[in-house]
């Protein structure tokens, strides 16, 4: 993979640490991007657990699967498709963070509904042609797919040393971007918001402008 998507990828798994956090602290019990803890609280909340959200995750599931269809439809379009999708991602993410900078949204309000259906959206979006490009090293939106290769591989020494690397990268960058959101979300979900939508920014900035999106090497993939 080469190094401007790699990079790009790399801030991006930042950005996915904001916004998961930002969604979960700020908007209610609910993942924009890791639709797995999405299912366990709709499960919860179909059985009856007390607390548990039922509205939101489903929301968010819904919003996730159609922007994952949104990006099909662009990733047709165009074959370099990292670059529009971040361009998209920066300006719902800074919509999002104007709409929570007008409203001040709380658990349940109306606007915390638009916001959880804009950023899981956003992800979706993204999940969809990252994926294409990070493999399962950088998938940008969920951890899965890279620890279990890295626990799997380091052993048998199954995965080449940047492989390995590049796993642990994008585990600590995501852990970063969790830890900066809750450090931000204390001053207001807009401002926690807004730097996602600037670290966006600055992934589109490093992306390689007119160039197809990379397959990942099948050397990459787990054996």
């Amino acid at each position: 993979m080469r190094e401007g998507p790699t990079r790009a990828l790399l801030i991006l798994t930042f950005v996915t640490g904001i916004v998961d956090a930002v969604c979960f602290v700020g908007l209610g019990q609910v993942f924009a991007a890791m639709q797995t803890g999405n299912v366990i609280f709709l499960g919860l909340g179909i059985g009856g657990a007390a607390g548990a959200p039922l509205g939101a995750p489903l929301l968010a599931l819904a919003a996730f699967l159609v922007g994952g269809l949104g990006a099909v439809a662009l990733a047709g379009r165009r074959p370099d498709g990292l670059r529009p999708m971040i361009a998209i991602e920066v300006l719902l993410l800074a919509a999002a963070a104007l709409l929570a900078l007008l409203t001040d949204p709380a658990p349940k309000d109306a606007a915390a509904y638009v916001l959880i259906a804009a950023l899981a959206f956003t992800m979706g979006l993204r999940n969809t042609i990252a994926r294409r490009v990070g493999g399962p090293n950088l998938a940008t939106t969920v951890l899965n797919l890279s620890l279990t290769p890295l626990a799997a591989a380091a052993p048998a020494a199954a995965a080449a040393p940047g492989d390995l690397r590049l796993r642990a990268t994008a585990f600590a960058t995501i852990l970063a971007g969790a830890a900066t959101a809750a450090l931000l979300v204390e001053g207001s979900v807009a401002l926690a918001l807004a730097a996602a939508a600037l670290v966006s920014a600055l992934a589109l900035a490093t992306t390689p402008a007119g160039a197809p999106a990379p397959q990942p090497d099948s050397r990459s993939q787990p054996k």
